[in-house]
């Protein structure tokens, strides 16, 4: 029952850790790129609550450390905070309901492209913050958002799908103790 959910999940990741570091880098408008993982940690964190969606980022910081990351766990622990963060919202979880998520994702990008330029760049005594909101932030907030449409309605399905069959499993004879 919870095996099949965090296995279908870890596909997820691994699928749009894929996605997101091939097809959506050539896909790329002046290098900016929209942030797949960032996108599943807040639909899964918002759909699932704060532990699910602690982990999920955790797994999709992880990933992004393992191959693009200079400091050992930064993005695992920013993806983590946005992924608890979505959590929050997850009484407010509605059916089909996009707005929410969309403000969730455009707020946990800001925050991750502040986060990224705070260590990345302003500790380095690069101080060019407009510059750098205009050209790399903002864009890719935008970029996300408009994947966010397509990508949250896919996962919300799986997600319902996934827990009608938990519930099934739950309600069969079968399965009681």
């Amino acid at each position: 029952m919870r095996l099949r959910r965090k296995a279908v999940t870890g596909i997820v990741i691994l699928v749009c850790f894929l996605l997101q570091s091939t097809v959506f880098q050539t896909l790329s408008i002046g290098s900016i790129a929209p942030n797949l993982l960032l996108i599943v940690t807040v639909s899964f964190g918002f759909m699932q609550g704060k532990l699910s969606g602690m982990w999920t980022g955790f797994v999709c910081g992880l990933l992004n450390d393992l191959f693009y990351g200079d400091l050992p766990g930064f993005y695992a622990l920013i993806f983590l905070c946005i992924g608890y963060c979505a959590g929050f919202c997850t009484k407010i979880f509605y059916e089909e309901e996009i707005r929410v998520p969309l403000v969730l994702v455009a707020a946990g990008d800001l925050l991750y492209g502040l986060l990224v330029y705070g260590a990345q760049f302003l500790l380095r005594g690069r101080i060019e913050l407009l510059y750098y909101l205009r050209r790399i932030v903002i864009p890719e907030m935008i970029y996300t958002i408009l994947i966010t449409v397509l990508l949250y309605k896919l996962l919300y399905r799986l997600n319902k799908k996934l827990t009608e069959l938990e519930m099934k499993e739950r309600d069969s004879i079968w399965l009681r103790r």
